[in-house]
């Protein structure tokens, strides 16, 4: 039996960033090896860490050349370890006992081959999981045994480089910053909004994640840290077809889904749409030990979130003629969030072991998150090097919540109640986001030349209203309440260029973006009123070299200028309380933050033949 092996060399890289960053502490990790019952190492064996206690899945690595593997930023606990390869049956550990701190050594894990022969066996060509390109990691996800049954949002956790933490904060290669591209076209939601997108995006919809760690000149030069576009799969088979999904999952909670997707398509038409609907619980556990004025808080809260999120596409795409196609898409998101917390404040004096109050806290809130997006474009393609892409976009969000927090102060013995503080709150957001740009591609000199325009504006309209609650009774604390408007026109232009000269490859590209924004702070008291305008141009080089020592081993050298604007909720100034004492607010005077990203890479790929 013959099989191909990638192995991917990173012999180099370099990171240059200009800007904040980000410092992770790595707490604990275990490595190890996995083998062939006759020592050989095994290359991209999947190994997944496991909670002893519930079998979830922690946290997914792939082996290296030398059948290696490290996982790392681990809590302490008790762990398995389950280890699949093509061709062998699958591998599940004894029960390993992580101490805090400790780089735990596994024994090496051999594999035993299958022991029937099989007969008569067709072998369908399959994408291999990665693919490592000069300007790209592909993470192909119909190649991936764990993504059945899984969801966007999981996947990402599992694509190398990239890591999300408790508060759905991404990264990639340890930069903040990430955006979020589907299928070529950037994701207008941030923070939650995206996470709750990310999570209700199954994985039998995607084909695959491509990490772009140095965008091109085409792309939006928003986002420190480059850019991931989930594609979604496109069925190009003639005729009616479609398919149903169910998944069922158990951790510390239960989440279920299921969906539905169907396709028509003949010569001139085709027609496409999908529904997807979960149900997902969340626990999440939360430490704050600060010290401020003399006083000391130790804070401990249990956060437990539900969500029933609905997920729909429909569209239809026309062929013209063998060089034009029109198409149309709409797209929504709808969903139902809870929340309910549970948290406890030890109040002391700095220097001193003896507690003076307690703070008991309590958090309930609904909502819901609401996503309509709809699409026109045009595609030429002359099939020669020529194209021509036009798209048109308006997205609209609408979000409501609403808040109730009772606060108890009681005595060092949690029996005498000194105090109590009960606050409730509003907080509608409307968002509208519209979008047009126009691509261009052609052959120059050689190579290949591209330019293209592209205009947003972007309108959220925030409402924040405070209310302390006496004797049952609402009454509007002005004070802290108000209206956020914030407007945003992006307006940009690019050229890029690119060409293979032998073994030499060379890209390059401009991108202009002039800037507009106004933040509007509209308060019940004049005093607290706010306007903040900014308006900039900025220009954003990048470029890169290539050099083919041979088809299989590749040296880039890749640079891009990048930046990241403050999102609406950083800017907006409204106080977001997780209980009296512990509150989280935005800056309307943060300005944008820069990046100058230089990597050097270097890729090896060898082939083996194993029996």
């Amino acid at each position: 039996m013959k099989k191909q092996l990638t192995t991917v060399l990173w012999a180099a890289a370099l990171l240059l960033v200009c800007g904040n960053a980000a410092a992770q502490t790595i707490a604990s990790s275990i490595k190890g090896r996995v083998l062939s019952a006759d020592g050989q190492a095994l290359e991209y064996a999947n190994v997944l860490l496991q909670k002893a206690a519930d079998s979830s899945i922690v946290k997914l690595e792939y082996t290296l050349a030398d059948g290696s593997y490290l996982i790392a930023n681990l809590e302490p606990g008790q762990y398995r370890l389950a280890v699949s390869f093509v061709g062998y049956p699958n591998y599940l550990s004894q029960i390993h006992d992580v101490q805090a701190g400790q780089t735990l050594s596994v024994p090496e894990i051999k594999l035993q081959p299958v022991a029937n022969e099989l007969q008569g066996v067709t072998v369908k060509a399959q994408k291999p999981l990665l693919e490592i390109r000069p300007d790209k990691t592909i993470f192909n996800v119909e190649g991936s045994i764990t993504a059945s049954g899984s969801n966007a949002f999981d996947l990402l956790r599992k694509s190398p480089g990239v890591v999300i933490d408790n508060n759905d904060n991404i990264t990639m290669l340890g930069r903040a910053g990430i955006r979020i591209y589907i299928d070529g076209r950037p994701s207008p939601m941030q923070g939650a909004d995206l996470a709750q997108f990310l999570r209700n995006l199954q994985s039998n919809e995607i084909e695959a994640i491509e990490l772009i760690t140095n965008p091109s000149a085409k792309y939006d030069a928003q986002g420190n840290a480059g850019i991931i576009n989930i594609r979604l799969k496109k069925d190009k088979k003639l005729g009616a077809n479609g398919n149903v999904n169910l998944g069922y999952s158990v951790g510390e909670k239960a989440w279920y889904n299921g969906g539905v997707s169907a396709n028509y398509r003949n010569k001139k038409t085709n027609v496409f749409g999908s529904y997807n609907y979960s149900d997902n619980e969340f626990l999440n556990f939360m430490t704050i030990d600060r010290s401020q004025l003399g006083s000391r808080f130790d804070q401990s809260s249990e956060q437990n979130s539900v969500t029933q999120n609905h997920n729909f596409k429909v569209g239809a795409d026309w062929t013209l003629n063998q060089k034009e196609t029109i198409g149309v898409l709409a797209s929504g998101f709808l969903g139902n969030n809870s929340y309910h917390g549970d948290g406890r404040t030890e109040i002391s004096r700095v220097g001193q072991t003896a507690i003076d109050s307690i703070l008991i806290a309590q958090s309930d809130n609904a909502g819901q998150r609401n996503n309509l997006n709809f699409n026109l474009n045009y595609r030429f393609d002359n099939g020669k090097g020529k194209s021509l892409n036009l798209d048109a976009d308006y997205g609209m969000f609408r979000n409501t919540g609403e808040e109730f927090q009772p606060n108890y102060y009681f005595d060092a013995q949690e029996k005498v109640k000194l105090s109590e503080r009960i606050f409730a709150s509003s907080t509608p957001t409307d968002i509208d986001i519209y979008t047009f740009k126009a691509d261009f591609e052609n052959k120059l000199w050689g190579g290949q030349l591209g330019a293209g325009i592209k205009a947003t504006y972007v309108r959220t309209d925030n409402t924040f209203d405070f209310f302390n609650v006496l004797d049952n009774v609402k009454v509007l604390n002005t004070d802290l309440s108000n209206q956020f408007i914030y407007t945003e026109n992006v307006n940009a232009a690019y050229v890029s260029y690119s060409r293979q000269l032998k073994k030499w490859g060379f890209n390059a590209g401009l991108r202009a973006e002039q800037t507009n924004s106004e933040g509007d702070l509209e308060a019940y008291k004049p005093v607290n009123d706010d306007n903040v305008q900014r308006h900039y141009l900025d220009f954003f080089p990048s470029g890169g070299i290539t050099y083919n020592l041979s088809p299989k081993n590749t040296f880039a050298l890749n640079y891009s200028r990048r930046v990241n604007r403050p999102s609406y909720q950083d800017l907006n100034p409204f106080q977001n309380r997780l209980d009296e004492l512990t509150y989280e607010q935005g800056n309307p005077f943060l300005r944008p933050e820069y990046a100058n990203n230089l990597q050097l890479r270097h890729t090896l790929t060898t082939a083996s033949t194993r029996p």
